[in-house]
């Protein structure tokens, strides 16, 4: 699903350079569950934005899907995002002004999906994630983990290759950290394969895989044991 190798990732500031990212080597196959981890500034965020087409590589291979994305133009990038890749951040990036129903079928809209399958596609995805009876609620009457519930369902909708998540459970308690993560874990049983970018020990151990960034490089890649299950 991932093949990544001699990535590097440098910011240039006219003579000054930080290089982020040190020739990494990453591989995701289909179906898997993985958590990536690291101190502030490991770099783990900006390997994220590099797998989801939001930043490029300074160099390196990058291929998804069967897509080599190392090789693709800049105004490329938008088409791979909205056909391979489902996000679901932290902040859950809901417009108040929408019903939850419309706000999952914003990707549909700019992949040219008509209206009608929108709705079906969009009512099953939160059908899915457990709300289906608020299909007609504003993200302002529901709460953190169910605005976070609409997050995943939207990232769903048009059936991505992989999904990606950077701190998903950052702003929600204990409770609703449990439930989202028992949500990721029921998609990755059913095939969804997952990257999950976490600080939380707690969160990491309902993935199946740990991987690990300190200064820009991965220093651990481990299986985890025992997934937490119901």
């Amino acid at each position: 699903m991932i093949y990544i190798e001699h990535l590097n990732k440098i910011y240039r500031n006219g003579h000054l350079e930080l290089q982020a990212l040190f020739d990494v080597k990453f591989e995701v196959k289909a179906g898997e569950f993985v958590s990536i981890m690291g101190t502030s500034g490991s770099g783990k965020s900006t390997f994220l934005q590099i797998l989801g087409c939001l930043d490029h590589s300074s160099d390196g291979t990058y291929i998804l899907d069967g897509v080599n994305v190392s090789k693709i133009k800049q105004n490329e990038y938008s088409r791979i995002r909205n056909e391979k890749i489902g996000f679901v951040f932290q902040s859950f990036n809901l417009l108040p002004k929408l019903t939850i129903l419309e706000n999952v079928a914003l990707p549909m809209m700019y992949a040219k999906v008509k209206p009608r399958e929108r709705n079906r596609r969009g009512t099953e995805a939160l059908e899915k994630v457990g709300l289906g009876n608020r299909l007609k609620h504003t993200p302002n009457e529901i709460s953190g983990g169910q605005k976070q519930r609409v997050a995943i369902a939207r990232a769903l909708v048009n059936r991505p290759a992989i999904l990606l998540a950077d701190e998903p459970t950052g702003n929600l308690d204990s409770k609703s950290t449990t439930e989202i993560m028992k949500i990721f874990q029921g998609l990755n049983n059913e095939g969804v394969t997952i990257v999950m970018v976490t600080h939380e020990p707690e969160v990491a151990a309902y993935t199946k895989r740990k991987v690990v960034f300190r200064d820009g490089k991965i220093i651990e890649d481990v299986p985890i044991d025992q997934s937490i299950i119901e």
